[in-house]
């Protein structure tokens, strides 16, 4: 299982072994180069701790701790947690303020704690077997102890094809789940049991009066404070958008040594290219520019090993940009690097989560309005335009009453408790509309009756909108395809990524003020553009969004060019997912307007992966 792991941790290893428990780890060389190799023990060496991640305010829980007489055998960032449990128990977890996935070994108590950071930046596998817990970073590693049969689980592959992913807890491998995030697990063998608990909400953040702009910059320099701290270089993933733009420059004010950028390009420099616009940010900071041109050729021949990198099946055409900028980070020996994600999910980045906000809001107003709602919607489809041919087709049409009756009929045979979330999207709607005639028959029953709505139903009452969709997005969408693909994809080149804008002191700030100043009909990142306004340019902040966005069409259709006879008579077809006939129509590669990831490369992606991961 260990060597499994061999990419997130390139320097090295360790085991503990004990009656009940044997742990392994990979190292990753970050703080105290020279001493900080785990396990880590507590004084008596009755605590034993293997960790990964950082954390990031070390320094000061060490002093703090000293203070109260603990003895530190190391400098390491990780050691601090043993102290902690020492003086809190199962509260240390509160106290820490980074990313982390740990297993704690309390000899004296027989008791296994594993924990998961607020947000999820770390991963944990969970698999539970006649009395037994196996435990890893990675699914593979796993799937390598023999004891987890290659199994598929039906509801979650379901999921797969109408999200591009699969919604956490849950894997595609039948009794295997992630420990979800801002939890505790809680193992005691004598007698043996197992309790999980949630330690940390982002909806219970206090409520927060006052300045937006003001708060928000406040918490954004302190955290840029600590996220650089590191005893190796730190660079970041630079592109021409504002999130990347942001964390550059805050960073670079208070890293002490010279940061360098890495950014991606494509040939020609088609417009989805940013690297004109991210150097001209890394020359005016003085910061070392590094850049890496993607072809086509080089995307097809990495495709299957970057499926299994990921580890888990993301549908996402853009994976093949993060995985190069980590790399090349990782080829000018820097494995710390910082990225943007949660910029748009935290400050409303994104058009869609604002339209299924007001779609949620209209709905809940028509559901009250009831028959009364029908003027208002025959209104709604009125022409607005005094061209006579377009008022002779409304005319013609009904006069909008036919639409208008059937969006009346959708309000009414809603599920009360779903929000409009992701069946606005393209993708989504499609699976739901054609899913069911590419799966086989037993495929189909195996399902029985699974409901794909449940990540957005939501029992009533609901809270305030503007707050159920960030965590919902941030639950969601955040953590299983932006922040999976970023640890999966900086690990495997060896490169540890972290990700400032999703520190909880600063979730909890923007949750604060958002319960007191709702900001969500505001124009897109209204607070995060007015904190950085004086740090960078009115260029940067009003330039559009892009990040890494690769050349689709052309990338489709040199995958399918190289990959479709894969999908005939494939693992899905053999393992009675998609149908004979299923399969030859999606290996076709039909793409779809309007779906940025049609069902064809999701069955590509899944297909891949299996034979990866049965490899």
């Amino acid at each position: 299982m260990n060597v499994a792991l061999a990419h997130r941790g390139p320097d090295g290893a360790g085991e503990f072994h004990d009656a009940h428990i044997a742990l392994a780890m990979r190292r990753l060389s970050i703080i105290d180069l020279g001493g900080g190799w785990q396990p880590l023990y507590n004084e008596d060496r009755s605590l034993v701790l293997v960790i990964n991640g950082e954390i990031y305010n070390f320094i000061e829980l060490r002093e703090q701790l000293e203070k109260k007489g603990h003895r530190f055998r190391t400098l390491s960032d990780g050691e601090t947690i043993l102290h902690l449990y020492e003086e809190h128990g199962l509260d240390c977890v509160q106290h820490l303020r980074g990313m982390f996935a740990f297993a704690l070994w309390d000899a004296r108590q027989r008791r296994l704690v594993l924990a998961r950071d607020r947000m999820g930046e770390k991963p944990l596998y969970l698999y539970e077997c006649n009395g037994m817990l196996l435990f890893a970073s990675e699914l593979k590693a796993l799937m390598r102890s023999g004891a987890v049969p290659f199994e598929l689980d039906p509801g979650s592959i379901d999921l797969y094809f109408h999200y591009s992913w699969i919604p956490e807890p849950a894997t595609p491998i039948k009794g295997v789940r992630k420990l979800d995030a801002a939890h505790l697990l809680v193992v005691d063998v004598e007698p043996w049991r197992i309790q999980e608990t949630c330690y940390w909400r982002m909806e219970n953040a206090p409520l927060l009066t006052g300045n937006p702009k003001e708060l928000i910059l406040a918490e954004l320099e302190a955290v840029s404070k600590l996220v650089i701290r590191s005893d190796v270089p730190v660079g970041v993933a630079l592109s021409g958008g504002f999130d990347s733009s942001a964390i550059t420059a805050l960073a670079a004010r208070e890293y002490p040594n010279t940061m360098q950028a890495f950014s991606v390009g494509y040939p020609g420099h088609p417009p989805c290219d940013e690297r004109k616009d991210a150097k001209a940010l890394a020359d005016s900071l003085g910061m070392p520019f590094h850049d890496v041109e993607l072809h086509t050729s080089d995307m097809v021949a990495t495709f299957p090993k970057m499926v299994y990198w990921r580890d888990d099946p993301i549908a996402d055409i853009s994976g093949y940009g993060y995985y190069s900028v980590m790399k090349l980070a990782s080829e000018h020996n820097v494995p710390v690097m910082l990225q943007g994600q949660g910029g748009d999910e935290l400050f409303w980045g994104y058009d869609d989560i604002r339209e299924a906000v007001r779609q949620t809001e209209r709905l809940a107003k028509f559901r009250k309005t009831g028959w009364r709602m029908m003027p208002e919607l025959i209104k709604e489809r009125l022409p607005q335009t005094l061209d006579p041919k377009k008022w002779y087709r409304w005319l013609r049409g009904g006069a909008g009453i036919s639409e208008a009756l059937a969006e009346y009929q959708d309000v009414l045979h809603r599920p009360r408790d779903r929000v409009c979330f992701y069946d606005l999207s393209g993708g989504f709607l499609q699976a739901r509309k054609e899913m069911n005639k590419w799966y086989s028959r037993t495929f189909r029953e195996s399902l029985n009756n699974h409901d794909v709505h449940a990540l957005f139903t939501i029992p009533q009452p609901w809270p305030p909108l503007d707050l159920l969709f960030t965590k919902l997005i941030c639950d969601t969408y955040l953590r299983e395809n932006g922040i999976t693909q970023g640890d999966r994809l900086s690990m495997a080149s060896g490169v540890e990524l972290r990700l400032p804008l999703l520190d909880h002191k600063l979730v909890e700030t923007i949750i604060g003020l958002r319960k007191t100043t709702p900001d969500h009909q505001l124009p897109p990142k209204a607070w995060f553009k007015s904190a950085l306004s004086g740090v960078l340019s009115d260029e940067v902040m009003n330039r559009p969004k892009q990040g890494f966005a690769p050349p689709v069409q052309e990338w489709y259709r040199a995958l399918f060019k190289a990959y479709s006879r894969d999908l005939d008579d494939g693992y899905l077809v053999k393992d009675a997912i998609l149908s004979p006939d299923g399969a030859r129509h999606l290996a076709q590669g039909e793409m779809v307007t309007g779906v940025v990831h049609p069902l064809s490369f999701k069955a590509l992606v899944l297909e891949e992966w299996c034979r990866m991961m049965r490899a």
